[in-house]
């Protein structure tokens, strides 16, 4: 095809939301308004982690392109950018409209000394793993794994929370978890598994220090903030074990990043206090997300995990997680 011609890139602003929607809806089939609504509400309350931009050329919309700042996500220690949604009209495609759009990101990047980008595709999505190898993404060191939400029977099976505090008959010492009892009670009935809540943020971010090392509160805090203001979209839960917090897990519903077409959930933050590692306190906490999942129709979640996080990864694989049918990228700026 033809060299675009007067193409101009902007920042997007909500005077594009039908435009945005109806090239979305040619090029999968299906308007997802409510997505793109919820995503230009959300750079418009937190620009300093929203990059979204559009492409026109002579006055006629032909692509936009989206991202969000990764703060700490996936357990990441360095800010990163990852690429939501990069779409370009049918008649404008292989005419360099999405390499500038990419390009408009890395600028913006760059100026806010973000280092990478990160996204995902679906391995059978050829048009978008050419697109991706042709601007210089590679295979991250990490993988995408996934659970079907319903009848996950790794998920309902009996597990004991246990406290290490909790007063023992016998060996003053054992601090092993207490065996089932005779109801076959679930995880999440021993542990008090609700919501997170803007009380929680002290004792979620002592968790996470000491699991990564790092202080991550500025990440906290947006999650907690984006769970507050948008409950139907993230859902983040606490365990809490003789009144103490435990544990936690942050998750949010992905309803159109990477060009998905069904709900999907995403867990991007678990953390359970060194001193409560194997009492049960991960298992009660997937089990009411997943119970939470259901109730809004959710079918599957995933998560990213290093291909190095041989715990973590035999945790997801020990309830039921597998190798899903995405594949992560990495570029660097």
């Amino acid at each position: 095809m033809d060299a675009i011609h007067q193409l101009k890139l902007r920042r997007m602003v909500p005077a594009d939301l039908d435009a945005v929607v109806a090239l979305d809806a040619a090029l999968t089939g299906r308007t997802r308004r409510a997505y793109f609504e919820r995503r230009l509400a959300a750079a418009l309350r937190q620009p300093e982690l929203h990059l979204q931009f559009t492409a026109e050329e002579a006055g006629v919309f032909r692509g936009h392109a989206m991202a969000r700042v990764l703060e700490g996500e996936f357990g990441r220690s360095r800010p990163g950018l990852r690429l939501e949604v990069i779409s370009v009209s049918p008649e404008a495609q292989s005419r360099g409209v999405g390499r500038a759009l990419h390009q408009a990101l890395e600028e913006a990047a760059r100026k806010r000394s973000i280092g990478e980008f990160r996204t995902a595709a679906a391995w059978r999505n050829h048009a978008m793993l050419r697109f991706l190898d042709g601007i210089g993404y590679e295979l991250a060191p990490s993988q995408v794994i996934e659970c079907a939400v319903q009848d996950n029977p790794r998920l309902t099976r009996t597990e004991s929370v246990g406290s290490p505090s909790r007063e023992k008959r016998g060996d003053p010492n054992d601090w092993s978890a207490p065996a089932p009892n005779d109801f076959e009670q679930l995880a999440r009935d021993y542990a008090d598994v609700r919501l997170l809540t803007a009380k929680d943020l002290d004792e979620v971010v002592r968790i996470d220090r000491h699991i990564t090392g790092r202080d991550r509160r500025a990440f906290m805090q947006h999650a907690l903030d984006e769970a507050l203001r948008e409950s139907g979209v993230r859902i983040s839960l606490a365990a809490r074990i003789d009144g103490i917090l435990a544990g936690f897990v942050m998750a949010r519903a992905d309803l159109g990043d990477f060009g998905r077409t069904e709900p999907v959930a995403v867990i991007d933050s678990l953390g359970v206090s060194p001193e409560y590692a194997h009492h049960g306190a991960g298992h009660a906490l997937l089990q009411q997300l997943f119970l939470n999942l259901r109730a809004l129709r959710i079918e599957r979640v995933e998560t990213v995990v290093d291909r190095m996080a041989f715990e973590l990864l035999g945790f997801f694989y020990d309830i039921g997680f597998a190798p899903g049918q995405r594949l992560a990228f990495v570029r660097s700026i």
